[in-house]
């Protein structure tokens, strides 16, 4: 339940008796204002259980004990950036969440296995009811937790059956967030990179290369492609160490659950969605339709003022 700024306690009173926090509003108020609460109320969102003590009840609205804040994790972001937005959202400095999210100590009493030598990826993308002003360490444990729970035992199998571990499937499905913009395509693009492990192509992603790089580039140039880094999967075959971002449940099902087609390529359309291709030839076909696309583009008229 929420108590905006400025609420009175008459006000304060009557949602807690909506919420079913009280039973007896014209007792409770009268409880309260003996204890003072009139004049130190503080607003927030609360969380209280049906029927809660009084005294527990009054205590947290006059200290903001209980009082707890959304936040808005979206998908596809690294862990850089989630450090940065927790820090300009939650106040943690970003060193700290950093430090919490690399914890090997932390990794083991969340029962990650040693290949997750970081949390990234693990810090599930989603809105957190979590308390005020929490710790990094309280936070990234939240993240990794709510990653456990969306986790469905019956993905577990199928890993079987794609012979990978959980570790090497959220890897892949981070570099399916970070390629895909409609929502559509994610299987198809997740086939695409399937296909390529299977025949021991290199998976070309483009993301990885932004991801060795370390930040986010506006455009992806030929000579980026040379960065040397175990994550440019340009240069090395196969998935890289780990995830470059935090997938969403619809990049980890489609990792999951890829589209049963032989496309081994894809370009993005300025519209941001995929035209896909089984052999070099169509892809280049496909490269040059793009190409005569973003001239078009860019030939446009832009609207007058």
């Amino acid at each position: 339940m929420t108590i905006p700024p400025g609420a009175t306690l008459e006000g304060a009173v009557d949602s807690l008796a909506g919420h079913g926090v009280i039973r007896s509003p014209t007792l409770f108020r009268l409880y309260a204002r003996i204890r003072g609460l009139r004049r130190s109320l503080k607003s927030g969102d609360y969380l209280f259980a049906e029927d809660a003590p009084w005294g527990e009840t009054v205590t947290a609205l006059e200290h903001g004990r209980g009082v707890e804040t959304r936040w808005t994790v979206p998908e596809g972001l690294m862990l850089t950036e989630v450090a940065d937005l927790a820090h300009a959202d939650l106040g943690i400095p970003r060193d700290s969440f950093l430090i919490a999210a690399r914890d090997s100590g932390l990794r083991r009493e969340l029962g990650l296995p040693r290949e997750v030598t970081t949390l990234e990826g693990y810090l599930f993308p989603t809105t957190y009811v979590i308390p005020l002003h929490p710790g990094a360490r309280e936070l990234v444990g939240f993240m990794v937790r709510e990653f456990l729970t969306q986790w469905q035992p019956e993905w577990q199998a199928r890993l079987d059956t794609l012979r990978l571990t959980r570790h090497q499937l959220v890897t892949l499905a981070s570099i399916v967030e970070a390629e895909v913009r409609y929502d559509p395509d994610r299987p198809f693009v997740s086939a695409v990179y399937h296909n390529r492990l299977d025949r021991r192509m290199k998976l070309d992603a483009d993301p990885t290369v932004v991801y060795a790089y370390g930040h986010r580039l506006k455009r992806v140039w030929e000579k980026n492609l040379e960065v040397r880094s175990p994550y440019n999967t340009y240069i090395h075959a196969g998935l890289p160490p780990g995830p470059i971002a935090q997938p969403g449940k619809t990049s980890l099902i489609a990792a999951l659950y890829p589209a049963q087609v032989p496309f081994l390529y894809f370009v993005a359309q300025p519209d941001g969605k995929h035209i896909f291709s089984t052999t070099f030839a169509e892809h280049e076909l496909a490269i040059a339709k793009v190409k005569r696309m973003q001239s078009a583009a860019r030939a446009r008229p832009r609207p007058g003022p």
